[in-house]
């Protein structure tokens, strides 16, 4: 799996930290193993940033919180992505989230937002689960 390069959403991460054992966790684990190369965006860790504190099951403090994101943006490659726009993408808050994945050279945007889904004819975009299927 080393060899595969992924744009985790927002989702995906905030899932897999919450529930390690879910299948979002174990692509969070095999990612911060070494086994998953991922790119991320500042639109998403901020994302990531916002959402955390939110979750009453992560019981982190601001500091453990503000650790927890240096050492993602640490172990991800972070793109700028560009300001293209996706005409069928039903979300407009959506758009930076695949702009991230066009910056990037991944595989695959894995995620678990419908609305990106829905264009997973058109660009290679996973849920966690098929993701896992085929690489887990």
């Amino acid at each position: 799996m080393a060899s595969l390069r992924v744009v985790l959403d927002t989702n995906v991460i905030v899932s897999g930290l919450a529930y390690p054992a879910s299948i979002p966790g174990r692509i969070v684990s095999a990612w911060r193993e070494g086994g998953l190369e991922v790119t991320l965006s500042r639109y998403i860790v901020d994302e990531v940033r916002r959402v955390l504190p939110r979750l009453s099951h992560i019981r982190r403090t601001p500091g453990e919180i503000e650790d927890l994101i240096d050492s993602i943006i640490f172990l991800a490659d972070i793109v700028d992505p560009n300001e293209e726009k996706e005409p069928t993408l039903r979300d407009p808050a959506d758009q930076k989230v695949l702009a991230t994945l066009l910056a990037s050279t991944a595989d695959y945007l894995i995620t678990g937002d419908k609305d990106l889904l829905a264009l997973a004819e058109k660009y290679s975009i996973v849920t966690p689960a098929a993701f896992w299927a085929r690489h887990g």
